[in-house]
């Protein structure tokens, strides 16, 4: 993993008790720099930081973001990650994801605004909605719908890449934009609706895997690790527009049930339901920006990446 430049002593990572968020927490305290980690627990859980409780560079602060905040110290980054990030989230909770994107987007700039800090927006692909251009390249507008049942969540991001954008012209605020492709990894939760936990979760309990549809569409599944450490290439860069992360490794979704099948060693059979409204064809980010920019690719292989994820799950029954 890149370390950060050595500016920096302190960060804050809104959402930082979530998946992606406690490792990217995780990253930082082995930085070295202490960490403020900001969440209000809607989907993250102190579970997820609780390793670094008894770290004096470590401090969890319950806030929601959505809401003006106050944090001790000065930060040299803010890490915006605060936000519901799967169907089943922010399909629980609409209007808070939107309020995230919008209201939390506006606090945490400033934050980053009031200490002179870098601030990274953690954007996603669903920016590009079900994609006409493949693979994806962040010149690319999107195919939203914006009433969809994925609408709370893809115009919520597209709104925040907008703000900050706007809060950079406006305010001169030093912002970066990173678009995430499906990160997978350890601390998923195994019911947040997402193919990798409920596919090894299914598996390992030996259960039928609900693929949707004819199972064809793609995804292009990125290890956490590997993600983090885009998150802090981008921060540590002076890069302000969006840029792809993510694995170029497609696969269908059909194929990925197979292969969690076979990794588990478990007997479950597929079993194909119906396809959600909106759901994606294809998802492929074209890395080309990161790659020659930022020295960045993926490092981790997907049978790599899921043999991890799945020992964590049988590790963690409880979770």
């Amino acid at each position: 993993m890149r370390k950060p430049v050595p500016r920096w002593t302190r960060a804050v990572v809104t959402g930082g008790a979530g998946f992606v968020g406690s490792h990217l927490c995780t990253a930082l305290r082995k930085s070295g720099i202490d960490v403020v980690c900001v969440d209000d627990f809607c989907t993250g859980s102190p579970q997820n930081v609780v390793h670094l409780a008894g770290d004096d560079g470590f401090t969890l602060l319950r806030a929601d973001t959505t809401e003006p905040f106050r944090v001790p110290g000065r930060p040299d980054v803010v890490l915006h990650l605060a936000s519901p990030a799967s169907p089943a989230d922010y399909l629980r909770l609409p209007l808070h994801t939107l309020e995230t994107g919008s209201l939390g987007t506006r606090n945490a700039l400033a934050l980053a605004r009031e200490h002179g800090a870098r601030f990274v927006l953690a954007s996603t692909s669903e920016v590009y909605g079900d994609p006409q251009q493949h693979p994806q390249n962040e010149r690319y507008w999107g195919n939203v719908n914006p009433v969809g049942p994925r609408s709370v969540y893809d115009e919520a991001k597209r709104y925040a890449e907008a703000l900050s954008t706007a809060e950079a012209a406006v305010h001169g605020t030093d912002t970066a934009i990173v678009r995430l492709f499906n990160t997978y990894g350890p601390r998923m939760r195994a019911y947040d609706g997402r193919a990798v936990p409920t596919f090894i979760r299914q598996a390992l309990a030996g259960e039928p895997l609900t693929v949707t549809g004819d199972g064809l569409q793609t995804r292009s599944i990125t290890y956490v690790d590997d993600t983090v450490d885009g998150i802090l290439a981008i921060a540590a860069s002076d890069l302000s527009q969006p840029v792809n992360i993510g694995s170029p490794g497609e696969l269908s979704i059909l194929e990925l049930a197979h292969i969690i099948v076979e990794m588990t060693g478990s007997t479950s059979p597929v079993q194909f339901v119906e396809r959600p409204t909106d759901d994606l064809s294809v998802r492929c980010p074209d890395i080309t920006l990161a790659r020659d920019k930022l020295d960045w690719e993926p490092r981790v292989a997907a049978r790599e990446g899921l043999a991890r994820t799945i020992e964590w799950f049988r590790n963690h029954p409880e979770r």
